[in-house]
């Protein structure tokens, strides 16, 4: 064992031994981990506290007797040497007995050894590689996984009819998950895959791509972009370089995603795409929550990491249930493992054996409501879709 492993585990050590003697009395410290600042804030940050927040604003104290005190750490991109030492801070410095957030795979793998060796549950409200879940034990997600919500849309596009698609990712893991995921399922039900390219997750002009692909004709295009500004020059690019006219489709996840939608416009109408969550599901959970959002802040947009991050707190409130608000994670993670609830975007459960989340899946339609903002209509749900990138 090196030198930095044994300064982590007695770190860790210590931590642990000082929780366990806390008073009764003291607050369950939340270590909420995003971007709270840079060019992500919008997308993940803001909408993480607005989850969170929501969250506690209408459902109090986690238990009688137990208060919550949450602690912000702000990561604004991928920078795993500073997601391990603000995870490593939060348990030694802080006293964190639980964490949520990482938006970004990178950030949430580097956590994995603090969350292992410290015995400390962390509830993942983004990161959507596969993989993530299996590095700690002591992880859960309630966001959601790229093949999970890939290989429906896969599916939805062989029901449409069609015969040929070029796959367009951004080169990092979540991007890779995606474009396998869609391979797999469209080639197996007869589909053919032209071309798969996979862009750096630099690229702000896509024009290049968008042309090639033009040139290849093929029935549609499979595409999947981190949320924000990489998203806004694609799908406007997609409109200016004639794609939709040419009769080129297009199927996407999580590029019209609420918190990006209204600034897309005019270009986002008639798009479809496959994700676990629209602003706009027909529920009495789902309106509820948008309500008690829209109170607490009247300019958010309910948005897929709002209300990842609310479920996390779900999932965290199970655990401090739980163990009475003392520090206890195997029994916190037993606890939520094989959990069912209802959420605001339809029912959900943590799998009992990989602790990742099992989730409807809808194929929505950008469309104008009533009030001419745009919208994510659901069309058509998959219902309990797991993470077809794990094989169990």
């Amino acid at each position: 064992m090196n030198m930095k492993s044994r300064t982590l585990i007695g770190a860790l050590t210590a931590a642990v031994v000082m929780a366990g003697s806390a008073l009764a009395a003291d607050p369950v410290k939340v270590g909420i981990i995003g971007p709270f600042s840079g060019g992500f804030a919008g997308s993940f940050g803001e909408p993480f506290r607005q989850g969170v927040e929501t969250y506690v604003a209408r459902h109090g104290d986690p238990m009688p007797g137990v208060k919550l005190e949450l602690i912000w750490r702000d990561l604004p991109g991928t920078d795993p040497a500073a997601a391990k030492a603000k995870t490593l801070e939060l348990v030694t410095k802080d006293k964190a007995q639980y964490i949520g957030g990482f938006v970004f795979t990178p950030n949430a793998l580097a956590a994995a050894p603090v969350s292992e060796q410290g015995k400390v549950p962390i509830v993942i409200f983004n990161a959507s590689a596969s993989s993530v879940v299996s590095k700690s034990r002591y992880f859960v997600r309630t966001s959601n996984t790229l093949p999970q919500v890939t290989v429906p849309t896969a599916k939805n596009a062989l029901d449409k009819g069609y015969k040929s698609v070029i796959t367009v990712v951004s080169d990092y893991s979540p991007g890779i998950d995606a474009e396998t995921a869609f391979t797999k399922t469209f080639t197996e039900g007869g589909g053919k895959v032209l071309e798969s390219i996979r862009m750096p997750l630099t690229t702000t002009d896509f024009s290049a791509y968008l042309q090639n692909i033009a040139l290849k004709k093929p029935d549609a295009l499979f595409v999947f972009l981190p949320y924000g500004p990489p998203t806004y020059a694609f799908v406007r690019g997609y409109r200016d370089n004639g794609l939709d006219k040419a009769g080129i489709a297009f199927i996407g996840t999580s590029e019209t995603q609420e918190s990006d939608l209204q600034t897309l416009g005019d270009a986002a109408v008639g798009l479809e795409t496959g994700y676990f969550y629209s602003a706009a599901h027909d529920s009495a959970e789902n309106k509820a929550f948008v309500a008690k959002l829209k109170e607490l802040y009247p300019k958010a947009e309910a948005n897929p990491a709002t209300v990842s991050a609310y479920d996390g707190m779900h999932a965290i409130y199970e655990m401090i249930r739980a163990t009475g608000g003392k520090p206890d994670a195997d029994k916190a993670i037993a606890a939520v493992a094989g959990k069912s609830w209802e959420s605001p975007r339809g029912p959900i459960s943590i799998d009992a054996t990989t602790r990742d989340i099992v989730q409807n899946v809808y194929i929505r339609k950008v469309e104008k409501g009533a009030d001419g903002r745009l919208l994510n209509k659901e069309i058509k749900t998959f219902e309990k879709q797991p993470d077809y990138g794990v094989v169990k």
